[in-house]
């Protein structure tokens, strides 16, 4: 364990409430810094798939989540500071509203929970289009809500112009500690467009051009030495936790199927180390476009958009009913929600239209207009669960527009769920199929590591192949 204290730069993005900006922002800084000759590291507080995207088309570099409803304290540091040590600079994109998180009653799942775990500082992006001397207020408010945060600045967004953010900037500098420290015009240009689980994915819009436009938006009206300077901090005489940073695995290789394509692309970065770093050798493949590559020993779909590719999926035959074959052979699978969705008997979509999946779960997913689940859950396992046996805990969450028809009872649930909120709910899922473990709840493998070690023991000890 070291005990040297390191310095680095590192600063969180934090908004007043959803939608202000904070994706657009963070990325246009990412890029701006990076065009500077920086390396920049991006990091997404709570948890979400789709903003990483953006950090990593302007990094270079994959972006990581940092949550801290999923993570305790010392495993968020170790995620931090082991990809914050090979940067010049760490850009943290918050979630929500600074102060949001799992409840109403603490900081659990907040952005504020991560800059004050860090000990970074914060901006605040302000969506000041109809704001003018209340702008200090407003800020003030998030300034002296919990004094224990360190809020250095202020980015003022959606500015008409000049004339308006000097209404902006003299509220802010006669009333708070906070500097402001520049603005942004609203530029259709670069806004990212969104689809139901959030913005589209970095793939389909994030070019050079766009990446570059972004840059600029940012370069010309706001102070990015200042920011620089402001961003610089001292990451502690802190060691490393064991969990995240978990030597190789001393057996051999285990040759893991993962699908990954534009409907299956919702994974967290550092659960796809940690498999490595546990002992597989991840084969990236599409169920859009391939068949199911022989050899494997497990399969792992992650989520993602297979409802805007079911017609696809469904021509796919081959890779159908290879994979259909290797679960009923007793083949390990792992699939989480648009995974699981894969795996039923067909999704439905919302006119009703049904296109047949893999049709190992006996059910169907539907599509609905609206969120059918969407918040935290804590999974504890049940007799017979050989990821998670019975009394112990791992931590994901889910968020989803289409729900299962019935599953028929004789179908094995393993997770007995918890969700969080004010109305928590207990009920069971985890559906279980030969050696087929199909679920919504995207799990965090770093709130229980042995889930990942336990499930990649299997496959390296099965003799079914691909």
């Amino acid at each position: 364990m070291s005990n040297t204290s390191a310095m680095t730069r590192g600063l969180v993005i934090a908004g007043t409430h959803s939608g202000v900006g904070k994706t657009t922002v963070s990325t246009a800084l990412m890029a701006a810094y990076r065009r500077r000759g920086l390396k920049v590291q991006g990091f997404k507080v709570g948890p979400d798939f789709i903003d990483p995207g953006y950090h990593n088309a302007a990094t270079g570099r994959p972006s990581r989540n940092l949550d801290g409803w999923m993570l305790n304290m010392e495993t968020v540091g170790a995620v931090f500071r082991q990809s914050a040590t090979r940067a010049d600079i760490s850009v943290v994109e918050g979630v929500m509203g600074l102060f949001d998180g799992a409840s109403a009653f603490d900081e659990a799942g907040s952005t504020a929970q991560i800059a004050k775990w860090l000990g970074l500082p914060v901006v605040l992006i302000l969506d000041a289009e109809a704001l003018a001397r209340s702008a200090g207020a407003l800020v003030l408010g998030f300034e002296t809500f919990d004094p224990g945060l360190d809020l250095v600045g202020v980015i003022a967004n959606r500015i008409a112009g000049p004339g308006h953010y000097r209404y902006v900037e003299e509220a802010i500098r006669a009333s708070c500690k906070a500097e402001p420290l520049g603005w942004l015009p609203r530029d259709p240009s670069i806004e990212i467009p969104s689809r139901h689980l959030g913005l589209v994915m970095s793939g389909e819009t994030m070019d050079q051009t766009r990446i570059g436009l972004l840059a600029d938006w940012v370069e010309r009206g706001v102070n990015l030495d200042r920011l620089l300077h402001l961003s610089e901090v001292s990451l502690g005489r802190q060691g490393e936790p064991a969990a995240p940073c978990a030597p190789s695995s001393t057996r051999h290789a285990v040759r893991i199927g993962i699908a990954r394509d534009s409907a299956f692309c919702f994974y967290y970065q550092d659960n796809l180390e940690l498999l490595e770093r546990l002992g597989a050798e991840l084969v990236p493949w599409s169920p859009l476009n391939d068949s199911l590559p022989e050899g494997l020993q497990g399969l792992y779909f992650g989520g993602g958009y297979p409802e805007l590719f079911a017609s696809t999926l469904s021509a796919n035959s081959q890779a159908l009913s290879g994979i259909r074959r290797f679960i009923l052979a007793n083949g390990h699978v792992y699939a989480e929600c648009g995974g699981l969705m894969y795996l039923t008997e067909a999704i439905v979509d919302k006119s009703g239209n049904g296109f047949p999946m893999v049709g190992v779960l006996p059910a169907k997913s539907i599509m609905r207009d609206r969120v059918a689940a969407l918040g935290y859950c804590e999974v504890e396992g049940v007799d017979g669960n050989d990821l998670l046996p019975k009394g112990k805990f791992i931590r994901g969450h889910q968020f989803r527009y289409s729900d299962l028809t019935p599953v028929p009872p004789t179908v094995k649930r393993q997770y007995r769920v918890k969700a969080s909120g004010n109305n928590e709910a207990t009920f069971s899922e985890g559906y279980r199929v030969s050696n087929c473990l199909a679920s919504y709840i995207h799990l965090h493998f770093y709130s229980n590591v042995g889930f990942a070690a336990r499930w990649l023991d299997l496959c390296r000890q099965s003799d079914v192949r691909t």
